[in-house]
């Protein structure tokens, strides 16, 4: 059975624009996941809010998971507050596995985000959750949290959000998707 380690963001202090902060959604995201994965016959762990992410890191190193999915939103910096829009999709440049999950991921989620040619993957080394974990890594920044249009898209599509992504997940393991 392949497994996953679902990591949501710990970051509390990073506010949407129009309400709650980054680490509620993001989980909220990872719990609307859980019951698409079971359905498919995917095993996963996760991480808790009240671990630091050098501990999250460390329980996906010990779960012997088969991918890490990190779950995050994005805020642009203060000169381009609120004006940007996008979803990027992180993993390592020399990770195969990597990168081809990235390919599935933007493919898919150009179906559900209202600006597909704003989907896109990007190569890091400097994402800790990238660089860091055992298992082939990707991190998602789902939207601009600071931006009307991007926060009121996550806030609107917490299960098509999930959706989307546990079928991605789905498709990187050559398993079917199921409904729950």
């Amino acid at each position: 059975m392949p497994k996953v380690f679902l990591s949501p963001s710990l970051q509390e202090f990073n506010s949407y624009v129009n309400g709650g902060n980054e680490e509620y959604f993001m989980n909220l995201v990872a719990d609307a996941m859980e019951p698409y994965l079971t359905a498919s016959g995917i095993e996963f762990e996760r991480n808790t809010p009240s671990q630091t992410l050098s501990q999250a890191i460390a329980q996906s190193n010990r779960s012997g998971a088969d991918l890490h999915f990190a779950i995050h939103s994005n805020a642009a910096g203060a000169a381009n507050a609120g004006t940007v829009r996008g979803t990027d999709f992180y993993y390592y440049p020399t990770s195969t596995n990597g990168n081809r999950a990235a390919d599935i991921f933007v493919e898919n989620y150009k179906e559900i985000y209202p600006l597909p040619d704003r989907v896109k993957k990007v190569p890091t080394t400097s994402l800790a959750e990238i660089r860091n974990t055992s298992a082939p890594a990707i991190l998602v920044e789902t939207a601009y949290h600071d931006n009307v249009q991007d926060a009121d898209f996550i806030k609107d599509n917490i299960d098509n959000i999930a959706r989307n992504l546990s079928r991605s997940i789905a498709q990187y393991f050559d398993v079917p998707f199921r409904e729950p």
